[in-house]
Order: structure tokens, then C-alpha cells, then sequence
């Protein structure tokens, strides 16, 4: 499967530095990216449960793709967010379903600095997005 635009990107930049420091870096410019949520969405109906962080996510369908939006207060999470967020925006309900979470994470170069609290709520935030594409089908 072909990688959405902002994700390509994304692999590029982090294939492209070497150092934990350095992607460290990228992750928290990826996170400032965030589009931020509308004090109106930062509602408990939007907030991920199984995350330690605070995470709110909003979805909608527009032509058969799958648009998010993510905020959190955390900044490496908001990073590892942004990251999600690219790499799944555009898909469809069916392609939303095949995403390798710890793949992406591991080609990015991210996977080894993933703690287990930081993997169990990026996978509750990925499947909180499988969730709202299987309702509004």
C-alpha cells in the first residue's frame, strides 16, 4: 500500500537524521504542527480512552476518506499523534483497518523509544479511528 503524502514526508525526514536526540527534535516540530482543536471538541465524548495522556480525537468522512484531528497536552505525544495523524488522514475505512501501527512507528525509527504506556495509547487512539470508520460507514 502506497503511503499517503504527509506520511512519505514524514519517513523521509526521520530516515533522514541519524540520531535519537535529532528525531527527538522532529517529533516535537511534527507535534507543534497539530492543527489545534477548537476548545468545543476537546469534549469527554472526544477523548481517547486508554491513553495516561490527555488525547482528543475528532474524525469525519469527506468522499469516502477518513480526515482526523488529534490534540493533546502531552508534546512527545502530540509528536507521536502528528505522526499517526499522517499517516492514516486520506485513508479509507478499509485501509484504516490494515494499518501496522508498531511498523510504521519502527520504519519512522521511533519504535525502540516507544515506552509501553506510549505504544497501549497510540494503539487506543488508532483504534478509536477504526471505531468512528466502522459507525459512519
Amino acid at each position: 500500500m502506497s503511503l499517503p503524502i504527509d506520511a512519505a514526508a514524514a519517513l523521509d525526514a526521520f530516515q533522514a537524521v541519524g540520531s535519537w536526540e535529532q528525531r527527538a527534535r522532529l517529533l516535537m516540530q511534527w507535534g507543534e504542527r497539530l492543527p489545534v482543536l477548537a476548545e468545543d471538541q476537546k469534549i469527554d465524548a472526544n477523548l481517547v480512552q486508554g491513553c495516561e495522556s490527555l488525547v482528543w480525537l475528532v474524525g469525519r468522512l469527506q468522499g469516502g476518506h477518513w480526515q482526523f484531528a488529534a490534540s493533546s497536552e502531552a508534546r512527545m505525544i502530540r509528536g507521536l499523534v502528528a505522526l499517526l495523524l499522517a499517516r492514516v488522514n486520506g485513508l479509507s475505512a478499509a485501509q484504516l483497518q490494515a494499518v501496522d501501527l508498531p511498523g510504521w512507528f519502527d520504519q519512522l525509527g521511533l519504535s525502540r523509544q516507544l515506552s509501553p504506556s506510549r505504544s497501549n495509547g497510540l494503539n487506543a487512539v488508532l483504534q478509536r479511528m477504526r471505531e468512528l470508520s466502522r459507525t459512519h460507514n
